[in-house]
């Protein structure tokens, strides 16, 4: 949940769900970027999906969760309103993903689905995490390791 609508992750691409960790902020970072975390040894971009949407910040509660994901080389962790359930998408609930106008492919929306009554929107993590991609990870590696 993010916002008050549902979405979803192709399961596959989920390493962890988890509770909020200690975020270091880091300077000039893309502004849907909060900073990096240490999750199990690595330091992992963490991208507020709020923002990467186009909604306004809020504050974390206690259902606030981050969704590892795993990109090409490299975790990204999202940070949602709330985590639900799994759902298997099928065929039958598929629905076409509306034409929006401008900028629909940085919406980063794969596909929707009918479920329980609501739509899902199953997000393109690959287009939604960019931002973290702009971020020189091996830069902060070393910076965190006390080199310069």
């Amino acid at each position: 949940m993010v916002g008050g609508v549902r979405y979803a992750v192709d399961i596959q691409l989920v390493q962890e769900i988890i509770n909020p960790l200690p975020i270091v902020n880091l300077p000039h970072s893309p502004p849907a970027i909060l900073g990096v975390s240490d999750h199990r040894g690595e330091v992992v971009p963490i991208l507020d999906l709020r923002l990467r949407l186009g909604l306004e910040a809020a504050e974390n509660t206690r259902r606030t969760k981050w969704v590892i994901v795993q990109l090409e080389d490299r975790s990204v962790g999202m940070v949602v309103d709330a985590v639900t359930d799994v759902f298997g998408a099928g065929g039958d609930s598929q629905r076409e993903v509306p034409s929006l106008g401008f900028g629909d492919e940085a919406r980063g929306i794969a596909a929707v689905h009918a479920h329980q009554g609501t739509l899902v929107f199953v997000i393109d993590v690959d287009r939604v995490a960019a931002p973290a991609e702009a971020i020189d990870m091996d830069h902060i590696r070393r910076f965190a390791s006390g080199e310069s």
